[in-house]
């Protein structure tokens, strides 16, 4: 276990991750680019996940081109098996899992009218059903790692503002990014997961705490709808969207013994959004 008195010396240490690993679902998307490099630029070794092997691996050799640490574990999270069998691989050739980055997300274009039971039953099997299944067949890694530092092991779960508020349906107009009637709840159930998983896990030095980001619209729906933009800025108490990259800090805060007191959290990082 590290030293809390070095700590005390050095707060900016109990940001590292040196020797750490850290798993990250949703590594080659929007937001998942920068998180990776975080957890990667603070000594962690990062496995990135995701469905698409060309593009993980893309971003692996970017890591490594600044000298940091990555590797590549291509499958399905809704798929069971596979989540048990990349989850023991990483014991066995990290003998280690110290951070659980659950990021992975889908969704399609969705209104009240069109909306189908399926779309609820496949964001949710996604949002929160994989997620679960992630953090279950992790917890002995989790639960040996989190006995090595001061701060346990640290499970972050990737959520959305419209997981505590509705959709301002006046905003969206014709950019083809309004969220559909199964995200919200999705994310809701997986922010109420956040807060039963840290009750139970917390006696095995397991954190598991939530980000929450708000606005952060891509180039391509900004595009769609030159409102847009304009739009989300104003409804924003900041009045400006979120850059990927903001979500850096946020991130390396919970994934390490900077928030060794912290579990159970909805972290927003949305510019004030939900405090309205």
């Amino acid at each position: 276990m590290s030293n809390l008195q070095s700590n005390d010396s050095d707060p900016l240490s109990m940001f590292r991750l040196d020797g750490r690993v850290a798993f990250l679902s949703g590594a080659a998307g929007l937001l998942g680019r920068p998180m990776a490099r975080a957890l990667a630029s603070a000594g962690a070794h990062v496995v990135l996940n995701g469905r698409t092997q060309p593009a993980l691996e893309a971003s692996v050799e970017e890591l490594k081109s600044l000298g940091l640490s990555a590797s590549v574990a291509c499958f399905d999270v809704t798929d069971e098996s596979a989540t048990r069998r990349h989850i023991d691989l990483i014991g066995e050739q990290y003998g280690r899992l110290d951070v659980l980055v659950n990021n992975a997300s889908s969704g399609s274009p969705g209104t009240m009218e069109s909306a189908t039971a399926q779309d609820f039953e496949q964001v949710y099997r996604v949002n929160v059903v994989a997620a679960f299944q992630l953090l279950q067949a992790a917890i002995p890694l989790l639960k040996n790692a989190g006995s090595r530092t001061e701060g346990g092991a640290s499970v972050i779960n990737i959520a959305s503002m419209y997981g505590t508020v509705s959709p301002d349906p006046s905003i969206y107009g014709t950019s083809g990014a309004n969220s559909p009637p199964y995200y919200g709840p999705a994310k809701a159930a997986l922010i109420q997961l956040t807060r039963y998983a840290a009750c139970h896990l917390a006696n095995q030095r397991i954190r598991v705490n939530c980000i929450s980001p708000g606005p952060f619209p891509s180039e391509k729906y900004l595009e769609r709808d030159a409102q847009f933009h304009a739009r989300l800025q104003a409804k924003n108490p900041m009045h400006r969207t979120g850059k990927p990259a903001e979500l850096q800090g946020p991130l390396l805060f919970l994934a390490s013994d900077a928030s060794s007191y912290v579990t159970g959290i909805n972290l927003a990082v949305d510019g004030g959004w939900t405090a309205w």
